[in-house]
């Protein structure tokens, strides 16, 4: 049985298509003064599959996140695996000054405790995610969809990291599709002068992909595409996980000259192309 909450739906559809179960009705709604409501209806079973997304607006998905899964608990529900494609507050999974929440494990400890049995997600921040749970947690990998769709609808791609950080995502992809990766790295040329290009390779008249697991404001993205094209780059074409894409972020990649966005459908947006369902669908039906 699958379970969509509000973040997630159309996700949850495709993935209960992928495994031929039963889609689980929910209503969902909030009351006048914000509180929310839910009810799960259909037989339950046993087993189900909770797919919930915790992106914006974080606190509202994953309290809607709780709710289900202490109600399904409740109703003696056994086994629950918690799908969240995109995790919210990934990125505060330690504490980096003195003082500071570590929110990742709040938010773990409050899976556990609502009546989470196993937890997949996609491409988290900081794989040491996975060691807040006392239950299985797998990080699973988008970029082989990613490379899927690279390989159907370009020539001969160069895989770019914006930075050194994203290094290990444009090598696996590059791994896959048996092509050239590389990363933007800043190079000082003379005491008072600094450029940013690729590291080892000339994008001069090829297809530059640049890849990352999230986008927010785009900041980053914007910077390598101009490096990109002043070095020669006949096409850019922008590609990541979780295009979180706040504000008019995916405009101001567009205005940088950018060919293309692509993301995943971790999360909802004008980007999201390629869908992880047959991934999630893959992993949770072993």
């Amino acid at each position: 049985m699958i379970i969509g909450g509000s973040a997630s739906q159309k996700l949850a559809a495709l993935i209960s298509k992928e495994l031929d179960e039963t889609l689980c009705p929910m209503e969902t709604r909030k009351f006048p003064d914000g509180e929310r409501y839910i009810r799960i209806g259909g037989n339950l079973e046993s087993d189900a599959v909770v797919i919930q997304s915790t992106g914006y607006p974080q606190d509202q998905n994953l309290l809607e996140l709780f709710l289900i899964l202490k109600t399904l608990k409740s109703l003696d529900v056994e086994n629950i695996k918690v799908v969240i494609p995109y995790f919210g507050y990934a990125r505060q999974e330690k504490r980096f000054k003195s003082g500071e929440a570590i929110s990742a494990q709040v938010v773990s400890e409050l899976l556990e405790a609502c009546g989470a049995t196993e937890i997949f997600s996609i491409n988290l921040h900081e794989d040491g995610l996975r060691n807040l749970f006392n239950i299985p947690a797998h990080n699973l990998s988008a970029m082989p969809l990613i490379a899927e769709y690279i390989e159907e609808h370009l020539d001969d791609p160069v895989i770019v990291a914006p930075d050194k950080g994203a290094l290990g995502f444009a090598s696996e992809i590059a791994g896959i599709l048996g092509c050239d990766s590389d990363h933007l790295e800043k190079t000082r040329i003379s005491p008072d002068k600094v450029e940013t290009r690729t590291k080892d390779l000339d994008v001069q008249g090829r297809e530059a992909v640049i890849i990352d697991d999230i986008i927010s404001t785009g900041g980053t993205i914007i910077n390598a595409s101009h490096i990109l094209r002043q070095h020669g780059a006949s096409k850019i074409v922008v590609s990541c996980v979780h295009p979180v894409l706040v504000e008019d972020a995916l405009l101001r990649i567009f205005a940088s000259g950018v060919d293309d966005v692509i993301a995943t459908d971790t999360l909802q947006s004008d980007a999201s192309t390629i869908s992880v369902a047959p991934l999630i669908a893959d992993f949770i039906g072993k």
